[in-house]
């Protein structure tokens, strides 16, 4: 576990844009992407407004001789096609699916793994709708029997392949040919941060030299729509105003907002990114030097919330920082879960209260849900990508919609401002009570 792993491609994709630089020029700037939706009619539903991407075409994002295969691509697949693409083009890598070349690949295929965090994919109703309305018995009523029978031959051979939740990180693999160990993670909001921590542990042990890692994720769908407002945790009030729906860590929160998209990320063993980089020059934006997971435990409300102490996100914080040997204090930046849910939020500041004491007063906690909503699965992978190119620019990002932060923070809403970023934390908190962390320290790109 001796090597040393960098984030060297940022892949994110979200209703502010796709690709690093509209992603952070947002996160400087503060801008939230949350809008009325457009892709299905919410009139009926309690909430009608989400961080959608509008006009995404998946085809844009593969090869000529693979745009066949993104007909078979729920959204959240094309998604995570996307980023994987953007993100080792930010890194300077060659791959099957970024070069012509065979011979000029950056890694052999079996050096190459994936770890994605997917979401459950919900089905098309147009798609599900028509095989539905061939299996009703003679009443009109629907039957399970001609379901099988006739139902089901309404449907695409292949129809299933448009929503298993591994087939984000299998398209992946197949485009750029990455024959290395390989897995998807579907932990909600935890599910792109365990995966980066999945990608570290299989570069750290040696048995893959890069990775893509990340998560993807959309629930602008009706049926998943309304199955996460169900949950409670989203904002369903009247006055949800687009532009100040979202309020992480703000006492006056009222809920979150649905997002779709996600990021993901390259990451490398130092010892090879910097072969490669006496070559092709890329950039270096952090290195992992800790990661931490954990489960937080709340019987009473199901897990729908995490523990109101925030016991169990305190504990992977802890482990992650652990891991990069360093005291509490020495954290220049955290990137909180932050959906903007009171209680959530709540539990995550009682965590991060027992972990950095009265230090937190000071400390910057910038949460960005209110920029892109909540991503879910492909969340963490965001927030990733934020830390990222917050230590790469030494600049920290505004904090958005946070006039009256909870007690113990250090300050509510401010404007981006430029610091001295030597080690970030990431903690994602997931429906359901995983929960990942990660702590990322600066890469001096000046070495060799």
């Amino acid at each position: 576990m001796s090597r040393h792993v960098v984030i060297t491609g940022l892949g994110p994709t979200s209703a502010v844009g796709l690709g690093i630089e509209p992603t952070w020029q947002a996160a400087i700037e503060g801008r939230t992407a949350i809008s009325p939706i457009e892709s299905f009619d919410p009139s009926s539903f309690d909430c009608r407004i989400a961080a959608e991407i509008i006009g995404f075409r998946a085809q844009k994002y593969v090869p000529k001789w693979y745009r066949k295969a993104t007909k078979v691509m729920a959204r959240d697949i094309g998604l995570a096609v996307a980023g994987a693409d953007l993100a080792a083009r930010d890194a300077g890598i060659k791959t099957r699916a970024t070069t012509d070349n065979g011979e000029d690949r950056s890694y052999s295929s079996q050096r190459m793994g994936a770890h994605i965090g997917a979401g459950l994919i919900a089905a098309e109703l147009d798609e599900l709708t028509s095989g539905l309305a061939e299996a009703r018995d003679a009443n009109g009523a629907f039957d399970i029997h001609q379901w099988g029978q006739e139902g089901m031959q309404h449907l695409t051979p292949l129809w299933l392949l448009k929503y298993l939740p591994n087939m984000l990180a299998c398209h992946v693999t197949i485009l750029h040919d990455a024959q290395g160990p390989s897995n998807t993670i579907t932990c909600t909001e935890a599910s792109a941060g365990l995966s980066i921590g999945e990608s570290l542990r299989v570069i750290q042990r040696g048995d893959a030299d890069m990775c893509f890692c990340g998560g993807a994720d959309s629930k602008l769908n009706p049926t998943e729509f309304l199955r996460l407002l169900m949950t409670g945790r989203y904002n369903t009030t009247e006055e949800n105003d687009p532009q100040l729906a979202v309020r992480p860590f703000c006492q006056t929160a009222a809920g979150s907002i649905i997002g779709e998209g996600g990021a993901i990320v390259v990451l490398e063993a130092r010892d090879t990114f910097e072969q490669r980089r006496a070559q092709d020059k890329p950039m270096g934006y952090a290195e992992i030097v800790g990661f931490g997971a954990a489960q937080s435990i709340n019987r009473n409300a199901k897990n729908l919330l995490p523990d109101p102490n925030g016991s169990g996100i305190d504990n992977a914080i802890s482990i992650a920082i652990g891991e990069a040997g360093i005291d509490p204090q020495q954290i220049d930046l955290v990137i909180p879960t932050g959906i903007g849910h009171p209680d959530s939020d709540r539990a995550e500041v009682a965590a991060l209260k027992r972990v950095f004491g009265d230090y937190l007063s000071k400390l910057p906690v910038i949460p960005n849900k209110a920029l892109f909503g909540n991503c879910s699965a492909g969340a963490g992978g965001l927030d990733a990508c934020i830390a990222a190119k917050a230590l790469a620019e030494q600049t920290l990002p505004a904090i958005v919609n946070c006039k009256q932060p909870w007690p113990g923070l250090a300050s509510g809403t401010t404007a981006t401002r430029p610091a001295d970023l030597r080690y970030a934390l990431i903690c994602s908190c997931g429906l359901g009570g995983q929960i990942a962390a990660l702590v990322l320290k600066r890469y001096d790109n000046a070495s060799s």
